[in-house]
């Protein structure tokens, strides 16, 4: 029997559209990146894409900003043998995950391989994009002892997804249960983007 990690996935509300900030084109999302081109390129950084994906995501989430071409160096993670192909997919990777965190529309998704993937294989990605999440956090200055205390309780739910370890069990409990999951990963990561967006200047409004 599976032991999932002890979250209450009911615990946050997503973000609400009339909490995020209008952006110029809110219909505008950049092509969704390939999991299996990104696999390959992402092979000289020894890392997968959804460490890659949950590192630019905790990144942004703890207010850094993930600058073209120079992320990855960012994060700490070494980029030289990337050829132009290579830094072509993990730039439009960069690009979707900044949009998506501020996508009034909410569309934002870990990214994971396909559900054609083994059940093992995606749990070890959302482990890995925690993980990752929790690292860019750190590098862009954030700490879990800060903030509100549902920002608190999101970093050390993560930390548990990122310490969990994979043992087969009932196919169908653990499809609901990895569904549940993502789920809770995707709201957190909106909740916590959402109290890093700078507050609104006051006198933006009474100059306007």
């Amino acid at each position: 029997m599976t032991h999932w990690p002890a979250v209450d996935t009911h615990r946050f509300h997503a973000v609400t559209e009339s909490d995020q900030e209008p952006v110029a084109d809110a219909t505008f999302v950049p092509s969704l990146p390939d999991y299996p081109q990104l696999q390959l390129a992402a092979q000289p950084l020894a890392a997968s894409p959804s460490e890659l994906h949950g590192g630019l995501c905790g990144y942004l989430c703890a207010g850094g900003e993930p600058q073209p071409q120079r992320w990855l160096d960012q994060l700490q993670i070494q980029a030289a043998d990337l050829d132009a192909d290579a830094r072509d997919h993990l730039e439009a990777l960069r690009r979707w995950a900044t949009v998506l965190l501020d996508d009034p529309q909410m569309r934002f998704q870990p990214l994971l391989p396909g559900d054609d993937a083994a059940m093992a294989e995606r749990v070890g990605a959302l482990v890995q994009w925690c993980a990752a999440f929790l690292g860019g956090f750190g590098l862009a200055g954030g700490s879990d002892q800060d903030g509100s205390e549902s920002r608190r309780e999101a970093l050390r739910d993560l930390q548990r997804i990122a310490g969990f370890s994979y043992e087969s069990g009932d196919d169908e409990e653990d499809e609901n249960a990895l569904a549940e999951i993502v789920e809770f990963v995707r709201v957190a990561a909106l909740m916590l983007r959402h109290e890093a967006a700078p507050e609104p200047d006051p006198d933006d409004a009474v100059r306007h």
